[in-house]
């Protein structure tokens, strides 16, 4: 329920629980844009996008690389369901920067329209492991 203390934030993927707690504020990447999300928010339903996921705590600000999935947004609560969704510390940064310099590769030769739409997403998610950990 929306309160004073927030609102419950849930965070599930295929494998895990990755987060579910209070919060006083969540913002995401869509494909219509950024939003940040307060207590009381209207209902809707977006589609993520792979970027930055900030929450803010009553402890403080936490950050995440948040990939694909879909978010339900209540006025007493979120629910992200993520395909993938990381910590700094779950992020291996040779590994998201090899990925970055694939992905650029793939786009700067253009063979497909299939290509270059994966190739995009993966540039995409690469750089926001590697922004999360910075």
């Amino acid at each position: 329920m929306a309160d004073n203390n927030g609102f419950l934030l849930r965070i599930i993927t295929p494998d895990r629980v990755f987060y579910e707690g209070q919060v006083d504020m969540v913002e995401f990447n869509t494909t219509e844009g950024e939003v940040g999300i307060l207590p009381g928010h209207i209902p809707m339903t977006v589609i993520i996008k792979p970027g930055i996921l900030n929450i803010s705590e009553a402890e403080g600000e936490r950050i995440a690389a948040l990939h694909a999935g879909f978010a339900e947004i209540l006025p007493e609560g979120v629910t992200i369901l993520a395909e993938i969704v990381e910590w700094p510390s779950e992020i291996d940064e040779n590994r998201a920067v090899a990925a970055k310099e694939r992905a650029e590769e793939r786009l700067h030769n253009k063979t497909q329209e299939t290509d270059v739409a994966r190739a995009e997403t993966a540039l995409l998610r690469a750089m926001a492991r590697i922004q999360v950990l910075k």
